[in-house]
């Protein structure tokens, strides 16, 4: 798999994902945007829809990331502007929450090994209330400290990016696919990291944006959900479906 190639690849489809799931990204988009307006038993509700619309869309999005044309994705179940509901998006959930609670698990591990590694650390704790960061410890400690933290935070992301390619994994074979995709995904790890990094652009900017107070209130929310359905999930889901056929060129069905 070569980044480049994969760049490439998922740049000229997604004009063909728009045309294929617009019907899916302004249902998402509508869904996400009013949640501002959702309260008591209404949240309950917008989050059935929401999470309904979000597989509709992520449905869609994979069909046509996965194959040459609309033509082919329609043969995978492609419904009209991307307005489709079948056991191909029930897949899709039950991977996703499977993954979820790998990297729940992961995470989980993870913090409890670093809370051990703190504590021996004997770290002053009043300097560090005082933010007197001289005091907290020597510097020796201090640099392992942030070594054994990072890598501990790589462990995590490491499994995030082996674990991304489960949506076109799952649509392509026709079952549900989850930890399994850490297989498909053996060999391009670093493709896929700096892949994903970049095609976070999106999100990244407008995480800069509310975080420079130029996002905020209802109407912040709605750029938001107009940014990360119409931009963000199309560009990510393009980039690993084509990572995908890449890294798995003929799926079994």
């Amino acid at each position: 798999m070569r980044l480049g190639e994969t760049l490439s690849a998922a740049a000229h489809a997604l004009p063909r994902l728009w045309r294929g799931a617009c019907g899916a990204i302004v249902l998402a988009d509508v869904v996400w945007s009013v949640k501002p307006l959702a309260a008591g038993t209404a949240g309950l509700i917008w989050a059935a829809c929401a999470l309904a619309s979000t597989l509709v869309l992520a449905g869609a999005l994979a069909r046509i990331a996965i194959t040459d044309d609309l033509a082919g994705a329609r043969r995978l179940g492609l419904g009209p502007v991307g307005l489709q509901f079948g056991r191909p998006e029930v897949r899709l959930l039950g991977a996703g929450l499977l993954c979820a609670v790998f990297l729940a698990m992961i995470l989980s591990v993870v913090a409890l090994v670093l809370l051990a590694v703190f504590g021996m650390a004997e770290l002053n704790a009043q300097a560090i209330e005082m933010r007197q960061w001289g005091a907290v410890g020597p510097a020796w400690k201090l640099i392992l400290l942030a070594v054994v933290t990072a890598f501990a935070l790589f462990a995590v992301v490491a499994f995030a990016v082996r674990l991304s390619l489960f949506a076109p994994a799952t649509i392509g074979r026709g079952q549900m696919v989850s930890l399994q995709s850490m297989s498909i995904a053996r060999g391009g790890f670093w493709p896929l990291l700096v892949g994903l990094v970049l095609t976070a652009a999106p999100k990244i900017a407008l995480v800069l944006l509310w975080g420079a107070g130029l996002l905020s209130g209802t109407a912040g929310w709605i750029v938001f959900a107009v940014v990360l359905t119409g931009l963000q999930a199309p560009l990510t889901m393009a980039f690993v479906g084509a990572a995908y056929r890449r890294l798995e060129p003929a799926p079994p069905r």
